[in-house]
């Protein structure tokens, strides 16, 4: 499935079709992650809405769970990770209940850029500020969360097929893919459905208290406010990044 995407076999704007004779490793390699790819593929779709991984939300979060996001890291050899980050700065919810499953498409190693976290971190449920950082062959992106101690970061080494569950207060990052073998993994964002959602939408009014995104997908349960409708689904989209940069690595 990443290899349909990003050789651009689906209605998009944003991945282009490649030639035929082009190999699936040289398309993939093009991308460090595809952005919301259940817009526009039934598979993805799927995947988000899993009885597997819905059953263990219900039970994590609440017996009515809605998904607003999905990315598809691909991380070729060479391409960089994420620097230290929580999910919920990014994607702010009312009551706590952001929740990331990570599902490994390939193993997940050390050497390969796995996932590192901060055990328990998440537990105090404060935000911390961020920074740009200075390690831009490292980490993509611009910024990192700081203001703690790292020393007990562990790595979450990972087998294909195996999802992690974490919240979104949860420090994590993960580092640079120093393997020779591709990172691919599908990280989707769930929620408790009867929280309201305020992401790319002010609220009515201008009211923050009243936001609550539409552009949602139910996984579990039922939609609480499912008379307000639904926001029509958009392109997926890329994280932007040159990989020209790794000329200079």
């Amino acid at each position: 499935m990443p290899q349909r995407l990003c050789r651009g076999k689906y209605d998009s704007e944003n991945l282009k079709p490649v030639p035929d004779e082009m190999p699936d490793e040289e398309a993939i390699s093009q991308y460090l992650c595809i952005h919301q790819p259940h817009h526009i593929s039934d598979f993805m779709k799927n995947a988000v809405a899993h009885h597997g991984v819905a059953s263990v939300l219900s039970q994590l979060i609440a017996p009515n769970v809605k998904c607003m996001q999905s990315m598809l890291f691909i991380k070729p050899p060479r391409f960089p990770g994420q620097a230290w980050h929580q999910d919920e700065v990014y994607i702010p919810t009312r009551d706590r209940s952001l929740t990331g499953a990570w599902m490994a498409l390939d193993d997940a190693t050390v050497e390969n850029g796995c996932l590192w976290a901060l055990p328990g971190s998440h537990r105090t449920g404060y935000l911390y500020s961020q920074r740009k950082h200075d390690n831009p062959l490292e980490f993509d992106g611009a910024l990192e969360s700081y203001g703690f101690e790292d020393k007990d970061e562990v790595p979450v080494e990972c087998a294909t097929g195996d999802v992690v569950f974490f919240n979104g207060y949860l420090l994590h990052r993960s580092r640079k893919n120093r393997s020779t073998r591709f990172r691919r993994v599908l990280v989707n964002h769930y929620m408790n459905a009867y929280s309201l959602l305020p992401w790319h939408n002010p609220g009515e009014g201008g009211r923050m208290a009243l936001a609550d995104y539409r552009g949602i997908m139910m996984v579990v349960g039922e939609d609480p406010y499912a008379w307000k409708g639904t926001d029509p689904y958009g392109d997926a989209h890329v994280r932007s990044f040159d990989p020209a940069a790794l000329e200079s690595d």
